[in-house]
């Protein structure tokens, strides 16, 4: 039974839901972070390794990596700037999901984390909410409690990265892989790097782990389906909620075909298997701090989202 949430949303909830955790569950949760911590600091060596040479970032550096890692296994240390930040700011968004569960009461999972063999290492972390959420507001506070703990550490990642960045002519529009500004991230190089292109500034490992977060935290925003985004969305416009999230899923092909076609993979998969919302009847209002939190969920989303991640 998941207990009232009290009128205010703001005071410490009293009985929270005893979870047990069997070992096979636990041995998933284990080898997923392990797996992830591996794929993370492999591509944060290459990133390193780039960073050091003045090197642009090409594909076969990813597969020439394992030869150097294999003759000097020690040099997966310099990949830990880049998979210890990452993985904080992605445990933290996580965190932040699981913690306003345990709030409301509502059953949900540890984080999982997904291993991927591509540029950045992974395809993220989430959480399983495993029983059913009764009131907007626990919506609401499930929703962007996650964007707004990764976006707190994911800023100073992101300054103390730029700290230690360097400006190369050109750096960013070489190599194959070719990174999008986000505003947040531009912002910041104004202020250290005044008068210096984006173009020109080479970003250090902990500074690109920011530069995923940001990526992450801009796709979870997205306004649709059970995205954090749209869980916001409907907490605050629950009628109009499905035809929303299709107009904005619509939004994203022009994006795809004029700008990257990763929106267009994107548009397809969250008009698939992600518009469809858990129904919440509700009429209670959020109340003014909500509405302000919402406001500062939509800057969030403007600062960290980019036309064209990768390139």
């Amino acid at each position: 039974m998941v207990p009232r949430p009290p009128a205010d949303g703001f005071r410490i909830a009293l009985t929270l839901p005893h979870t047990t955790i069997s070992a096979s569950r636990w041995a998933v949760h284990w080898l997923l972070l392990g797996l992830t911590f591996l794929t993370t600091t492999i591509v944060g060596v290459v990133l390193t390794l780039g960073f050091e040479s003045n090197r642009p970032i090409d594909l076969d550096q990813y597969v020439s990596v394992f030869a150097v890692i294999g003759s000097r296994p020690v040099v997966m240390l310099q990949g830990l700037g880049f998979s210890v930040t990452l993985m904080s700011i992605l445990l933290a968004h996580e965190l932040g999901h699981y913690f306003a569960c345990l709030y409301y009461g509502i059953d949900a999972s540890l984080p999982y984390f997904l291993p991927f063999p591509s540029p950045i290492g992974t395809l993220g972390a989430f959480i399983r909410i495993r029983s059913p959420i009764y009131t907007r507001r626990a919506l609401f506070d499930v929703g962007i409690a996650g964007p707004l703990a990764g976006f707190v550490l994911l800023l100073p990642a992101m300054a103390i990265g730029l700290a230690y960045s360097k400006v190369i002519p050109g750096i960013a529009e070489r190599g194959e892989l070719i990174f999008g500004v986000p505003a947040i991230q531009r912002a910041l190089e104004w202020v250290m790097f005044p008068g210096v292109r984006a173009a020109d500034i080479y970003l250090h490992p902990v500074a690109r782990a920011a530069w995923v977060g940001t990526l992450a935290t801009a796709l979870n925003l997205l306004p649709i389906g059970q995205l954090d985004g749209g869980h916001i969305l409907y907490a605050f416009t629950a009628d109009k909620h499905k035809l929303l999230s299709r107009i904005f899923v619509v939004a994203l092909v022009p994006l795809g075909l004029y700008y990257s076609r990763s929106w267009l993979v994107w548009a397809l998969l969250l008009f698939f298997f992600a518009l469809r919302h858990p129904v919440i009847c509700d009429v209670a209002p959020l109340g003014r701090n909500r509405v302000l939190l919402g406001m500062a969920a939509l800057a969030i989303f403007l600062l960290t989202f980019t036309v064209v991640p990768i390139r």
